[in-house]
């Protein structure tokens, strides 16, 4: 049975819940207040382009993935993981790594928008190292624990 960090049913177990849905509806107030369609627009064409472009164009790439992995399936997630990760951040801050916005970003913040592209490009080498770094601690650590075979 799972050790609970909070009793169930004490009020701390409903009051962070009912935090979470104030500020999310404050920050849905303020958001639509602007320009409801725009953001309502945003919302369902985000939704359209996931379900019926990227959905299918990542799992087609992690089939490609794990069939050319073969026998050793197990170590797709040594790319997998760094690869979601990297193009989640590529998603979310596109406009600002293409370049798109840079004027309206200097413009409004007073901040250079020229480092987005090789910040993202050096995180994205972080993770693919760290998880090749973590793979090779887990292959020698597999490799030290397998007993020797008789000849």
């Amino acid at each position: 049975m799972p050790s609970r960090l909070l009793p169930l049913g004490s009020p701390l177990q409903l009051l962070l819940p009912a935090c979470s849905f104030a500020v999310a509806a404050y920050a849905g107030i303020r958001l639509f207040a602007e320009d409801w369609f725009g953001v309502a627009l945003w919302f369902v064409g985000a939704a359209f382009l996931h379900d019926l472009v990227l959905l299918p164009l990542y799992a087609a790439l992690d089939r490609a993935l794990v069939r050319g992995a073969g026998r050793h399936q197990d170590r797709v997630v040594y790319v997998r993981v760094p690869a979601a990760l990297s193009l989640l951040l590529l998603l979310v801050w596109f406009p600002l790594i293409s370049g798109q916005v840079a004027g309206r970003y200097a413009s409004a913040t007073g901040l250079p928008a020229d480092r987005f592209l090789t910040r993202w490009l050096l995180l994205t080498a972080a993770l693919f190292g760290g998880s090749a770094i973590l793979f090779v601690l887990r292959l020698r650590r597999a490799t030290k624990e397998r007993p020797p075979t008789a000849h």
